[in-house]
């Protein structure tokens, strides 16, 4: 069940006259805005006035305007709301020690910076990273003293001398509201951010573009819009596509035998053996074993469509245990004696609560320090690299049936939005190379994922304060890691690197973009997402250069095979330890890949030079010999 408040306030309207804000200490502060008629850099200006907008509540009105230090920035098409500024305050960094400093708070983000002159030390955190602020010691001590719990792994904790009665509070307060906009009934950043790039990110996905690309419709497959006002299954795409010889009625009774209506629909299909990877929810067979002709014959039709084969693979994510027990739910799974050569295989993978369990875990072991003499120990405690390896056992097993076996799979969990959408991207992105370039890998995301009905909003929380809701989960996260191990053991097969896997994590958080907001194509449609936020492939599309693999080779036709045994796999040290600076490397690894792009660019140009001059002078040579029989040059590919 859906929890109240926690879509429709994400972008709720405080103002008649809403401008964009954003402030200047944004990592995209040089970029531009996608609501602005021009695109040009921002130039600063800058007031000693506060904002006492109606935006904001008297109280913290009150607290605002005896700051004077505190300002509002403005640029063309941008407002930088300054909305506490703090002198001497220390930082108690788990590093390096105690260090004193200037503290800016702004409607986006917290940003520390030492005063010390031996050190150039800076913080800097987008508030969506915070998943609580706590008060820390006796409110009667001389210090007042803050921890930060962040959902990035960190813990951060602030303390400063206490201050007059009417700023007490306010730093507390301030984060407390900001940090947690749709409990205080504010409008998420993404909504006030209203930056410019060349290319407009919502347009990355059309539905019927990478059904076209994959060749759908075809004699076997077909388009539906039956869920076209998402009347069929809410939380799914207004596009589908289903087997041809299924009429829309048959839809509805289907979508009547699975949970939530999430009836099996296509998600990927071989270009050579038409085997296809269909995804949907469980079904709701409950503890009578209650049966449904037309989702038997629906699955027959899905079988049928692949003249290759004649059986049918129907993968449940869960454990065989957990699924027995949702038929007491009314639940459960297919039965091979309802569903004709059919073969159901349970993948054991566990559920949100378990995985989230193992991320506190994990947090515990790596921050601050990590303790040297049981590192292997404690970090097997945690499980999280079992259930990494579980999952993609999972997809390689689905992976191998398409491709090697030739079969069409089924994929399910319970409800076919978490552990669902783990198998088939991960299982799709070992199939068809496409999804490794960057663009593709976009396009995967908004598909599998977004369009899907993954609960981003649920899962992580945006601007929510119940940090103890039971629906967090970090199901993207692992599979992200997931998408790391493969380019670990394939380096040159993916044209993204390291560092676009890290920036779409922290975006992840950030609540700067509108990506990852609300819980399904319908609310998305609802809070106007697309109009009212700026994508993150705006973004990351811009500066290709950031995010592209040097060592990228275009195999598009070669299908990934990955070692998922413990010893193959390893912790993500660039994602999850990457505060601790001992942990990190000498160098930007990122600064390295441009290094190395613009060596590989002056590589390629010479060689196309030395390829001209060849077919030059072989075309010379031929003319210079009209009676010898010429000879045809053929271009050589040549990776660099």
């Amino acid at each position: 069940m859906e929890k109240s408040g926690s879509v429709d306030s994400l972008g709720s309207k405080r103002s008649s006259s809403r401008q964009p804000s954003v402030d200047s200490l944004s990592s995209t502060s040089t970029s531009r805005s996608d609501r602005s008629a021009q695109a040009k850099p921002p130039s600063a200006m800058s007031s000693d006035s506060v904002s006492t907008s109606a935006e904001f509540s008297p109280e913290l009105r009150l607290q605002l305007q005896p700051i004077k230090t505190a300002k509002m920035q403005q640029t063309n098409h941008l407002i930088l709301l300054f909305l506490f500024i703090a002198q001497d305050v220390t930082y108690f960094c788990p590093f390096t020690g105690a260090l004193r400093g200037t503290v800016t708070v702004t409607n986006y983000r917290l940003f520390f910076k030492s005063m010390d002159r031996e050190s150039t030390f800076m913080l800097d955190l987008p508030l969506g990273v915070v998943s609580r602020v706590e008060r820390i010691g006796n409110a009667s001590s001389r210090d007042v003293s803050y921890g930060l719990v962040c959902k990035d792994m960190r813990n951060l904790r602030f303390a400063h001398k206490q201050m007059e009665d009417t700023l007490r509070k306010s730093i507390f307060e301030v984060l407390m509201k900001f940090a947690f906009p749709v409990s205080n009934g504010l409008q998420i950043f993404a909504f006030e951010y209203g930056q410019v790039f060349p290319e407009n990110g919502w347009k990355v996905y059309d539905a019927l573009s990478e059904y076209k690309r994959q060749g759908i419709p075809n004699e076997s497959w077909r388009i539906t819009k039956v869920n076209d006002h998402y009347e069929l299954c809410d939380t799914y795409p207004s596009t589908l596509a289903v087997p041809v010889n299924i009429p829309d009625e048959e839809l509805k009774r289907v979508a009547a035998f699975r949970a939530k209506g999430r009836i099996p629909v296509l998600s990927w299909i071989h270009p050579e053996s038409q085997a296809t990877v269909t995804r949907c929810s469980q079904p709701m067979v409950g503890v009578n074993g209650k049966r449904s002709k037309e989702d038997e014959k629906y699955l027959q039709a899905i079988m049928d469509a692949n003249a290759q084969s004649h059986k049918l693979f129907i993968f449940d994510a869960r454990p065989s245990v957990n699924a027995a027990a949702n038929k007491m739910k009314g639940g459960g799974y297919e039965s091979e004696d309802a569903y004709q050569n059919a073969e159901l295989v349970f993948l054991e993978i566990h559920n949100i609560h378990v995985m989230r369990e193992s991320l506190r875990k994990l947090k515990e072991v790596v921050y601050p320090n990590i303790e040297d003499s049981h590192w292997l120990s404690n970090l097997e405690s945690t499980h999280w690299l079992e259930h990494i390896k579980l999952i993609l056992a999972g997809a390689l097993r689905i992976a191998d049936k398409v491709e090697s076996g030739k079969t069409s799979v089924v994929v399910h969990c319970s409800d076919g939005w978490d552990r669902t959408a783990q198998l088939t991207s991960l299982s799709v992105l070992m199939l068809d190379g496409y999804y490794r370039t960057i663009r593709g890998f976009e396009v995967l995301l908004e598909k599998e994922w977004l369009s899907f009905g993954h609960r981003f909003q649920l899962r992580i929380g945006h601007g929510d304060k119940n940090h103890t809701d039971a629906d967090r989960s970090p199901v993207f996260i692992q599979f992200i890691d997931c998408v790391w191990q493969l380019t670990r053991q394939f380096p040159a097969a993916f044209e993204f690197n390291e560092y676009f896997l890290v920036t779409i994590l922290d975006h992840l958080y950030s609540c700067l973009f509108g990506t990852f907001l609300c819980n399904s194509e319908q609310q998305r449609l609802k809070e106007e997402i697309p109009k009212r936020t700026v994508s993150l492939w705006s973004y990351i599309n811009s500066q290709l250069e950031d995010f592209t693999n040097p060592l990228y080779v275009n195999y598009s036709n070669h299908v990934l095979f990955p070692a998922v045994s413990l010893h193959h796999l390893e912790l993500w040290v660039g994602y999850y330890i990457r505060w601790n600076p001992r942990m990190r490397p000498q160098e930007p690894i990122h600064q390295r890949y441009k290094e190395l792009l613009a060596k590989r660019a002056e590589l390629q140009k010479r060689v196309d030079e030395l390829q001209r001059e060849v077919a030059n002078r072989s075309a010379s040579s031929a003319s210079e010999r009209p009676g010898s029989p010429t000879r045809s040059i053929t271009p050589v590919q040549t990776f660099v």
